[in-house]
């Protein structure tokens, strides 16, 4: 009836609703709604408003869209985190076939509203395999609707579980340290402080705790069960025998780059069948067992007491860490105080209350599905093993397997087509334009984050002539005004202009100094509208583009540090550090480069501090800072209302704009004051509607007359007064 997108955890917003378009696409099913966030909040006494998007925990979540991560931050920002979640590893924009669909800015459907229509037509099953968040809020906000869910199964947690991944192997040295192995949970960035929750359920406990308790019969498929079904050698090779459908080619690929990516050699004991398992034990109990009276076809199955930990012992303790509790005279949501909320909640991975003198294992439960009795205790039905498959001869040791397999691979309800189906005239073609008579320009690096401003930008420069500007290469931060995943909208805005020959490097997702696990600065760029979802599908119309054969991917090499080579590592990503050194190995001896910025500043720190020579032949042109001046005029951090003077390229990194300022490199600096003196949006809509028409100028007007009309339209998007738009890159010698 509906796809409902988590975001606070594994997927990001516009990337994850674009991909799940494709999905349904590809399968004839695009009369199911896909639907995610939602702009409004919850107020700091409680007050739940009708459209919470869902991108924060409901602990931490206020009236807006920005905010901090205190346990999202366990999930890693690039590989094998949330970039390649993004991406699919980088196969689906390869493989899936894309269709009418597309995110819109405020024609979205959100969460909520698809949750109450879908509900409260009818009795419905409910299939939770990321956080809980958003059906929480569901069922606090409309309580009189729980009559109608008939069931919920939930992939997440870890009753009694014990974690076979970092296990000392029976062989081993007496140097081996065993790392989670027997751990309840699975978060494997943070064991050190939690080993007992599992990622689903840490993505927000508070919200886990409310859909435990709310009294719907619960099928509850943890990490016990998931633990006895990993993805074992022979299944594997069964898998790649068996591709007869364009959705099992898909599910192949994704599962054979998570094999050739994996960290270690160990993947066949570390890879499990997580939400897969889970769907296919909802689907057996809803065809056979209605009433859970009777066993499941792929897992075994028992009633236990749990609860869902949301808080840490001691009570009714006021630390700074529970903003239920501290600094209320009466608990948020009408809280017992002294309960089982009440006490330290865990403020991050390193949270130093959570560490044991003398221990690698920390003493934190928040997440924790735990055994209890008591009032505490909710009656849940729980998957405890993944059932053998009573075939004996079969290579597929679990019945699931068997089961799966066939399911993928079935005619009935396939997949239409992929993308090279769907287009089966798209030549995956490479533009590389020829200069070999041309007198070439001064050679020029674009360091940019991604913003609607940065990507007109690049298309002004590779206008400009090639005897004025030679565009060598870009850098794309990933700690500004766009997810990393959105280096695709990159690779595509070159292609359309025939410069696939630049070279595109992806650059730090975090800021100088932070943890690599974090969101320091960031954190106050909204994740909604106007935010992130609009930069990462470049407000809608970054599907619009002509797709490039280039595109960022997980593909890898030993010879870049990877355990492994994968298939293809000549289409690894490179680095922004490998881009401006490559770069730099062709320049003339006395030759300078051109540096032009257009967010935090974080790439150009890095080479300054990574290579002695790189200030003598960097000259650097810098949009971002703000200067007071006498009418006292403020910076634009509207998202941080008490730092009245900061302006958002510097504010999103300020080591490493100290770090650029302080050096030597020759600096000019665009500030905010000079900015704002740039063209308005009607004085450069107009002008583009007198121009010559070009393919460019064509999209440039129509994001233009968006952005514009957002703006007019809404108050979430009358921050976008400035876009950086092509101020800086004008006073470049030699382009008027």
């Amino acid at each position: 009836m509906a796809v409902t997108i988590n975001v606070n955890a594994w997927s990001d917003a516009g990337h994850a609703v674009n991909h799940l378009y494709d999905i349904l696409y590809m399968m004839g099913r695009d009369d199911i709604p896909v639907v995610v966030g939602g702009d409004d909040g919850i107020s700091d006494s409680g007050t739940i408003h009708p459209n919470v998007g869902g991108y924060f925990p409901l602990i931490d979540q206020g009236m807006a869209t920005f905010g901090g991560c205190r346990y999202r931050q366990a999930i890693p920002l690039e590989g094998g985190g949330r970039l390649d979640v993004n991406t699919n590893f980088g196969i689906r924009r390869g493989f899936l076939p894309q269709g009418h669909r597309r995110y819109i800015p405020l024609q979205q459907p959100t969460v909520q509203q698809v949750m109450i229509d879908t509900i409260s037509a009818g009795p419905t099953t409910v299939i939770l395999i990321g956080a809980h968040t958003n059906f929480a809020i569901f069922l606090m906000t409309n309580p009189h609707l729980k009559r109608n869910v008939e069931h919920m199964y939930i992939m997440g947690g870890g009753v009694r579980s014990k974690n076979p991944t970092g296990c000392c192997p029976k062989n081993a040295t007496t140097s081996c340290t065993p790392e989670q192995c027997g751990d309840h949970g699975n978060l494997f960035t943070s064991y050190s402080t939690n080993p007992n929750a599992e990622f689903n359920i840490f993505g927000d406990p508070f919200a886990a705790y409310q859909v435990f308790h709310s009294g719907i019969p619960i099928t509850l498929v943890p990490l016990d069960a998931t633990n006895t079904i990993p993805i074992n050698e022979k299944f594997f090779y069964e898998f790649k025998r068996h591709q007869s459908t364009y959705e099992a080619q898909y599910c192949f690929k994704s599962l054979k780059i998570a094999r050739d990516t994996w960290f270690n050699d160990q993947f066949y004991t570390s890879y499990f069948m997580w939400d897969s398992f889970t769907s296919g034990v909802a689907i057996s109990s809803m065809r056979n067992d209605k009433k859970g009276e009777f066993g499941n076809d792929f897992a075994e199955l028992e009633y236990m007491n749990i609860t869902v930990i949301t808080s840490n012992k001691p009570y009714d303790v006021h630390d700074g860490s529970n903003p239920l509790f501290d600094g209320r005279t009466n608990p948020k949501f009408g809280l017992q105080k002294g309960g089982v909320h009440s006490g330290h909640v865990q403020t991050g991975i390193k949270d130093s209350f959570c560490h044991v003198k003398g221990s690698n294992k920390g003493r934190c439960e928040d997440g924790y599905t735990k055994e209890v009795s008591g009032p505490e205790a909710a009656h849940i039905r729980v998957a405890t093993k993944a059932k053998l498959n009573v075939d004996k001869n079969s290579p597929l040791d679990r019945e699931f397997f068997k089961s799966f397999l066939e399911a993928l691979n079935v005619q009935e309800n396939s997949g239409r087509f992929d993308f090279k189906a769907q287009f089966p005239f798209y030549g995956e073609i490479l533009y590389r334009p020829n200069f070999k008579h041309k007198n070439i320009g001064r050679p020029v690096i674009v360091d940019m984050d991604m913003s609607p401003g940065d990507l007109i930008s690049l298309i002004y420069l590779l206008k400009a002539p090639i005897e004025a500007i030679d565009v060598k290469g870009i850098l794309v931060s990933g700690n500004g005004w766009a997810n990393v995943a959105s280096i695709d909208i990159i690779y595509d805005i070159l292609h359309m202009m025939g410069r696939d020959d630049i070279p595109v490097g992806h650059g730090n997702t975090t800021a100088l100094g932070t943890p690599s696990y974090g969101c320091d600065y960031v954190s106050i760029i909204p994740q909604g509208s106007g935010g992130l979802i609009d930069s990462d599908t470049l407000y809608g119309l970054a599907r619009s583009l002509p797709r490039s054969p280039r595109r960022y991917t997980a593909e890898n090499s030993v010879k870049h540090g990877a355990p492994r080579n994968t298939d293809h590592p000549e289409l690894r990503q490179p680095l922004a550090f490998e881009v401006w050194h490559s770069i730099k190995e062709q320049l003339d001896p006395s030759e300078k480069i051109t540096i032009l910025t257009n967010g935090p500043l974080t790439n150009l720190a890095n080479i300054v501090l990574s290579d002695r020579d790189a200030s003598s032949l960097i000259e650097v042109y810098v949009v971002g800072g703000h200067i007071r001046d006498e009418n006292d005029s403020k910076g634009n951090v509207f998202t941080v209302p008490s730092n009245r003077y900061a302006e958002f390229n510097m504010f999103l990194d300020p080591l490493a704009a100290k770090t650029i300022l302080e050096s030597s490199l020759d600096i000019a600096l665009i500030p905010l004051s000079s900015q704002r003196r740039a063209a308005s949006f009607p004085s450069i809509l107009e002008a583009l509607m007198h121009a010559d028409h070009t393919p460019e100028s064509s999209f440039v007007h129509h994001l233009l007359l968006l952005l514009h009309d957002l703006q007019l339209k809404h108050r979430l998007y009358r921050h976008m007064v400035n876009l950086n738009l092509p101020n800086c890159q004008s006073n470049v010698r030699g382009v008027s």
